[in-house]
């Protein structure tokens, strides 16, 4: 595996972390992170650039992130947050085609 690819989880997975305590000290909601991390997800595929200059699977990617943190989000239990594998194989279950995908 790319070592980029290692960086990027540990990083993805620190910032599940940070929200999940920020849920647990009562600071937000989930409901407040899952927006604010709706409303970036609705920016990246909304911007033409990306729905025209990409490939389906590179918006994917691009989008990957904030799918995998809203799924770390709204599954986080009393204690801690599913795993990566785990959450990346949810955000591949639900994810949904584009427009442009046949």
């Amino acid at each position: 595996m790319n070592v980029a690819n290692l960086q990027l989880e540990g990083l993805i997975m620190a910032v599940a972390a940070v929200n999940n305590a920020l849920v647990h000290k009562g600071l937000l909601t989930v409901d407040d992170i899952d927006l604010a991390l709706h409303k970036v997800e609705a920016g990246l595929t909304g911007e033409e650039r990306n729905y025209e200059d990409m490939s389906p699977s590179n918006r994917d990617a691009l989008c990957f992130p904030v799918r995998l943190l809203r799924m770390a989000n709204n599954a986080q239990g009393e204690a801690d947050i599913p795993p990566f594998s785990e959450l990346a194989r949810m955000v591949g279950a639900t994810k949904a085609p584009y427009n442009d995908q046949r």
